[in-house]
């Protein structure tokens, strides 16, 4: 803004300036004619005075200029970009009053013809091609402002503003945000780069814009799923009404399944520039109406939230321990080196999670031990994850509650197979109540 001002500043001293010194020039030319006369037939002061007119009608032509757009609410740095212009031109008018004071103007006009046409046209080549392009979008309308298009070529996306011969200028979508919304970010496309880019139209038609759009949602297997896909179906309906009247294409489901259930792709025909809207709308209707239908549920790979793991791990450590009813004497500190680490295919996520909340908490629940037979050793049979979490934090020793002989073979009829699903704590391992709470500063080396 500072420099702005500091050119507006210089404009008018300039004006001033050029005034002064047309007048002065031209009152000596006056009062002295024949002084220097140069070989154009004209003085020196003559061609002086001629000089500042010219530089004069620049500036004043600048400063008419910036008011006019300063009425329309332009800012003045328009004024300056416009004065760069004028200044240009007074510039290659003074050139040609030089050459013509000094009668050399067709000595001038000559290597110009030589030089000038070659440099003109290296110069203008991009001008020219963005003018030629201009005129055929113009006859063929491949797009038109309004339009959503797309460059694909410099990953470039917006709405079209204005088709000018120079540039097309695009609102630009997505960029600052992760949507297909225009941000009011502006962006000129040279108008010569159409010839060498693919350009995608998303609004051919623009009274009816419409494209195909899809929503997914994940169920469980046990879902109904008759009724899942009727609320995704009725949340489709609801939302777009009108592009189905208008369009006549109905909403329909496609589905695909994976490892913690189904994927239910709802398409529907929505509007190109509303598209973010629509899907909003649709995503809410359809969370709103599971909520309220307890056949269908969400599928969320085991935990969806740290609070919600810890929740969810101290939940069935208390069934568990409501279930085994362990008496609370037999729980005891055993060395962790005695224990044999047998873990395969635990999640460190999981383990990091488990420690983070024994670590605020302490050890809210043992785990379960058997004795190794003729040695001073033991194998985990429920708390693997709790093992490996005490372990990253430490601990020498752990509560754990010991089995030996036919009583581990006893333990809640486990098999071995059990007994490996049963080293994922938080999610089948049977847990048993301790009274106690093992923390980490007591188990600090």
């Amino acid at each position: 803004m500072e420099k702005v001002k500091e050119s507006i500043f210089k404009i008018w001293l300039s004006f001033i300036i050029s005034i002064a010194i047309a007048v002065v020039a031209g009152l000596v030319a006056v009062f002295f004619p024949q002084t220097w006369t140069m070989g154009g037939g004209i003085t020196v002061i003559g061609l002086i005075a001629i000089l500042a007119v010219i530089w004069n009608i620049a500036s004043l032509c600048t400063l008419l200029t910036g008011a006019i757009l300063r009425k329309k609410g332009r800012p003045d740095s328009e004024t300056v970009m416009i004065g760069q212009l004028y200044r240009l031109l007074s510039i290659i008018v003074i050139i040609l009053t030089i050459a013509y004071g000094f009668g050399k103007l067709n000595t001038f006009g000559a290597l110009f013809s030589m030089f000038g046409g070659m440099l003109l046209g290296w110069s203008l080549q991009a001008p020219v091609s963005g003018f030629a392009a201009w005129l055929l979008i113009n006859i063929r309308r491949p797009f038109r402002p309004g339009d959503r298009i797309q460059f694909p070529g410099i990953g470039l996306t917006g709405d079209v503003k204005e088709i000018g011969a120079m540039y097309v200028v695009l609102d630009q979508v997505g960029g600052t945000v992760g949507s297909e919304e225009a941000v009011g970010r502006y962006i000129l496309v040279p108008s010569a780069m159409l010839f060498s880019q693919v350009v995608i139209n998303f609004t051919v038609r623009q009274e009816a814009a419409y494209m195909l759009d899809e929503v997914v949602v994940r169920i469980t297997y046990n879902s109904d799923m008759q009724k899942a896909e009727s609320i995704l179906l009725n949340a489709a309906q609801l939302i777009t009404g009108d592009i189905i009247k208008a369009t006549g294409i109905q909403p329909y489901i496609r589905s695909d399944m994976y490892d913690y259930g189904l994927y239910l792709r709802l398409r529907y025909q929505t509007h190109v520039q509303d598209r973010p809207r629509i899907a909003y709308e649709i995503n809410k209707e359809i969370v709103r109406e599971i909520q309220r239908t307890p056949a269908v549920d969400l599928a969320i790979p085991f935990i969806y939230s740290y609070r919600a793991g810890v929740a969810e791990m101290d939940r069935k450590e208390d069934d568990a321990a409501a279930h085994n009813n362990v008496d609370p004497q037999q729980i005891r500190q055993v060395d962790i080196a005695k224990i044999r680490d047998t873990a395969r295919n635990v999640d460190p996520r999981d383990v990091a999670q488990l420690r983070r909340s024994i670590a605020l908490a302490g050890m809210l629940h043992p785990i379960v031990l058997r004795s190794v037979p003729g040695k001073d050793t033991y194998e985990i049979l429920a708390g693997q994850l709790r093992f490996a979490a005490c372990k990253e934090l430490g601990w020498r020793t752990i509560p754990a509650v010991v089995r030996y002989g036919s009583e581990s073979d006893r333990f809640d009829g486990m098999s071995e197979r059990r007994r490996e699903s049963a080293s994922q704590d938080g999610i089948n391992a049977p847990k048993l109540p301790y009274s106690g709470q093992a923390t980490p500063a007591s188990n600090q080396p």
